[in-house]
Parts: structure tokens; C-alpha cells; sequence
């Protein structure tokens, strides 16, 4: 309590008034200079480019539409379960918690880097009893063993002449940014997972019932002909034909059967539960869930202005950037303005007036520019330029995989059509000749080619049906969509524009509207 009522006594005697006046002065100089580039998006990057802003090539007209993406795209199908699957995901799945700490912890890390410079001080207390050096005050005779005291504040304020810290800052809200589009691609990854992992259970489940009325009516056949056998107008080698594809169809129910079960498991591990605990409505699912209109794809630029890994790479060269700026401020003096006061003394005479002092003034630290410190500015030039580079490659592996899931997608559509066509043709096919081997009129290869002939027309449509609807979640996926949902936009939005500048200046309505202008280093 002595301390704290000593230090308190220190105020009416601290220069407050010359401290106050250097207080213009200290905001002035604080948004002075901010050395190092400032950033835009370069005119160079492809994001800028032709191919990049307008249609997306390969879309087929009678598949797909010019309208935006909707956010909650999975609504499309107008399935309940689907609907409530991906709620759940949204909430429990763990790379989304692992994304959200990750968020967490960026956030911060741009806390620290905000606290940097400003105002400091500390309080200290030292007590000791010692001989203090008597030539070190020019006398020649040994100073008498004492108690000492030495206790005081300092107060001192950085100022960000050059702007070092405010580039750390950029950069630190870029690197933000960042994590919160990774997080962004972790959501919609999971939701196209979630969708994924529904159409192949009830596309496998579809495949097992089709693959199971094959066997019936293969039964069915295998009834009637021993039946004609048994009457004399059969004999026992159209029975074990038959029988023989029974057991090839027998054969094919276990792997539906697998494929179906790994689909549920994939399902539970994306909803972080085990997979008894999956919805009954889900396990009952044998039908494929159908979207019954074009896909809206929009155009490029709204691609990529939608894509979140475009938008993370996008931020990390704004980060890249900014860092050239923190280098740049490593060459140039380190300036504080500081105020000191406390007592030095023999103990018993604190808090005395003799042992009383004070004193403000600034502080300038300047470490030439040796030990690699240009160096280290070329290093984040050259990072910068790696950012960009990553930055294109991302924007050209985003049309690139979207363009490949619309060739995909129009290739098996076509394909699942043909096959529709070629069931229609099996099914009647499969009757005419059944009937005319029940009146006599044909064999029974005949009748047990023809049944073999609709049994792989079936399966076969089925298969391309499910890996239609797969196409469709990875068209989906590709077009970026279903980020806003559980994150911090509103629903129904697009990312606006690729941001320009985190921190001092507002995005241009324009993605790269000018050059990076340099400060000169020292």
C-alpha cells in the first residue's frame, strides 16, 4: 500500500503538459508514410483476363441456364431429408469445427498484431542492501554497505512513422480473411459430401432393388421352364441356363449391398454420428433424387467471384503484399516518445524529495540495413510473386474443373438417355419373345437372351443414373455455391467483387482497377 500511495504522489510531479503538447505532433507522424507497395489486384492476373469474365465454355444449353447459383442449391432437389441432412452436418461435422478454431485463432493473431506500437509502460520495485562502487562517483574511499530502493513507472508511445505496424496489421486481416474462405470451401465441401454420399446410398439402393427384381423374374423363369420340362416340351439344359443366371444375379446383390453400406457410413462420419443413428428415412431411400430443371451456372466472372479457394488465394496475395511493406519498415529508425519518474535511493529516505527524478523525451533506434535485411525484402517480393502465380493457377483450376464437370455431366446425361431408349426397346423386346416361348414358337436361348438383355439394360441405366446425379453435386461443388450458409453472409448473397485492400481503403466495383505503387526503401 506504501508503494501504491508512493507511485500516486508521482502525478503532480510528471511532465504531463510537455508529454500533452508532443500529442498532436505523435498523431501527425502516425499516418505519415506507410512504406512498401500498396495493394490492388494486378492488371496481370487472369482473374482479369477474357477467359475468365465471360460464358463458361462447355455448358450445354438444354442442361444447363444463365441463372446466378442459388445459394442453398441442395433445395433443388425438393427432398426433406436432403434438407435436413446437410442442417445437421452444418452444425456437428468436425472439419468445420476444425475450421472454425482455425477462424478463431486467426482472428487472434490480427488481435496481436493490432496491439502492436501505441502506448506501453510498466511499474517496477527493486530492494536490496548493497556497497555501491566509490570511484564510480570519483571518490577514492569505500562507501558504507546500504539499504537500496529504486521504484518507478515508465510510460512510453511507438510511433508508426513509416508504417511497419499498419502493414503488419494488413496483413494480418488478409491473412484473416483467408481462413475464413478456407473455412468457406470447407462448408460447401462438406454439403457436396453430405449430397454425395445421400445419392449414392439410394442410387446403390435403387441398383440392389432393380438387381433383385432381376433375379425374381429370372426365377420366374427358371420355374417355367422346369415346369416345361417336367410336362415334355422342355429339357434340363434350358433349366440350368437358367439357373446359371440366377447365380450370376445372386452374385451381383452383394455389391450393391457394400456399395450401399459404405455410402451410410460415409454419410454418419460427415454428421459426426454412427450409423444406427441415421434417419430411417434415409435407409429407406431407393430412389434417386431427381432436379428437375436446367442447372443455373451463371458466367464466369460470377464463378469466380463465388469460388471461396479463388477468394482465399485472392487474400493471401493481398497478405504476400502487405508483408513487402513490413519488410520494407525493418530498414527504416524505430521512434518513441517516453516519460519516466520514481525514486533512487537509500531506502529509509524514499519517498524523499532527493531521491526523486523524472524525465520524458524520444527515443530513436535505427539497426542499419545489414544482416540480410534487403534481402529480406526481395524474399517477400518474390513471395509475393509465388502468391500470384498460386493466385492464377487457382482462377484457371476453377474454369478448368468446372468446364470438365459440365462436359461430364452433358456426356452421361447423353449416355443415360441412350440407355433409356435401349430399356424401352429390352422391355418389349423381353415380352414378345417370352410369349412366343410360352406358345412354342421360340427357343428358349432365345427367351433366356433376351431376359439377360433387359437384366443388363436395367442395371446399366440405373448405374448411369446415379453417376448422372453425382455429376450434378460435383457441377454443383465446382460452382462454389452454398458458402454463405452457417457463415457470417446473408443468405441469397454473392460475393460482391474480390476484395482490393483489407484494411484502409474500400474494394473498387472492378477487380484490379490500377497497379501496386512502391515507396523506396533507405
Amino acid at each position: 500500500m506504501k508503494f501504491v500511495r508512493t507511485l500516486s504522489s508521482l502525478a503532480p510531479r510528471l511532465p504531463l503538459l510537455p508529454l500533452l503538447s508532443l500529442l498532436p505532433l505523435t498523431v501527425a507522424l502516425n499516418a505519415c508514410i506507410n512504406v512498401g507497395p500498396n495493394y490492388t489486384l494486378p492488371k496481370q492476373a487472369l482473374v482479369n483476363a477474357p477467359l475468365a469474365t465471360g460464358a463458361i465454355e462447355g455448358a450445354d444449353p438444354m442442361l444447363t441456364s444463365n441463372l446466378n447459383t442459388p445459394t442453398v442449391w441442395w433445395k433443388l432437389y425438393d427432398d426433406p431429408v436432403l434438407n435436413s441432412l446437410v442442417e445437421q452436418a452444418l452444425k456437428s461435422n468436425t472439419d468445420l469445427r476444425v475450421a472454425a478454431a482455425n477462424l478463431a485463432r486467426s482472428r487472434e493473431a490480427l488481435g496481436v498484431a493490432q496491439a502492436q506500437g501505441g502506448f506501453s509502460g510498466n511499474a517496477s520495485v527493486a530492494i536490496q542492501r548493497a556497497q555501491e562502487s566509490a570511484e564510480q562517483f570519483l571518490l577514492f574511499e569505500k562507501l558504507p554497505v546500504a539499504n537500496l530502493g529504486d521504484m518507478g513507472i515508465n510510460v512510453s508511445y511507438e510511433i508508426d512513422l513509416f508504417g511497419k505496424l499498419r502493414r503488419g496489421v494488413e496483413a494480418a486481416a488478409a491473412d484473416t480473411e483467408a481462413v475464413e474462405a478456407a473455412g468457406d470451401l470447407a462448408r460447401i465441401t462438406v454439403v457436396a459430401d453430405v449430397v454425395r454420399s445421400y445419392v449414392e446410398q439410394c442410387s446403390a439402393a435403387e441398383e440392389l432393388r432393380i438387381a433383385q427384381q432381376s433375379l425374381a423374374l429370372q426365377k420366374q423363369r427358371v420355374d417355367l421352364s422346369r415346369r416345361l420340362r417336367d410336362a415334355g416340351r422342355g429339357n434340363q439344359t434350358a433349366v440350368t441356363s437358367g439357373q446359371t443366371q440366377v447365380e450370376t444375379l445372386t452374385a451381383d446383390i452383394p455389391r450393391y449391398t457394400a456399395r450401399r453400406k459404405i455410402a451410410q457410413y460415409r454419410l454418419a462420419m460427415l454428421l459426426a454420428q454412427a450409423p444406427s443413428q441415421l434417419p430411417p428415412a434415409v435407409l429407406a431411400c431407393d430412389r434417386l433424387p431427381q432436379i428437375n430443371q436446367p442447372i443455373p451456372i451463371g458466367d464466369g466472372a460470377g464463378l469466380l467471384r463465388r469460388r471461396p479457394d479463388v477468394h482465399e488465394a485472392e487474400r493471401q496475395l493481398a497478405a504476400s503484399t502487405a508483408r513487402i511493406g513490413v519488410a520494407t519498415g525493418a530498414l527504416y529508425p524505430s521512434i518513441s516518445i517516453g516519460a519516466s519518474a520514481g525514486f533512487t535511493g537509500i531506502l529509509e529516505d524514499i519517498p524523499t524529495q532527493p531521491t526523486a527524478r523524472w524525465g520524458f523525451g524520444p527515443l530513436i533506434s535505427w539497426n542499419f540495413p545489414a544482416n540480410g535485411a534487403r534481402q529480406r525484402v526481395r524474399e517477400a517480393e518474390a513471395s509475393s510473386q509465388v502468391a500470384l502465380a498460386k493466385f492464377d493457377g487457382v482462377v484457371l483450376g476453377a474454369l478448368r474443373e468446372t468446364e470438365t464437370n459440365l462436359a461430364t455431366y452433358a456426356s452421361d446425361y447423353a449416355r443415360a438417355e441412350a440407355l433409356r431408349a435401349a430399356l424401352k426397346s429390352a422391355v418389349q423386346s423381353a415380352d414378345e419373345t417370352h410369349r412366343l416361348y410360352r406358345a412354342g414358337r421360340e427357343s428358349f436361348i432365345a427367351d433366356l437372351d433376351a431376359t439377360r438383355t433387359l437384366t443388363a439394360a436395367k442395371s446399366q441405366l440405373a448405374a448411369a443414373e446415379g453417376q448422372v446425379a453425382v455429376d450434378q453435386v460435383n457441377l454443383f461443388l465446382s460452382l462454389g455455391g452454398g458458402w454463405e450458409v452457417g457463415g457470417q453472409s446473408t443468405p441469397g448473397e454473392t460475393r460482391p467483387q474480390l476484395k482490393a485492400t483489407p484494411v484502409t481503403a474500400k474494394p473498387s466495383a472492378k477487380p484490379g482497377a490500377s497497379n501496386a505503387a512502391t515507396a523506396n526503401a533507405p
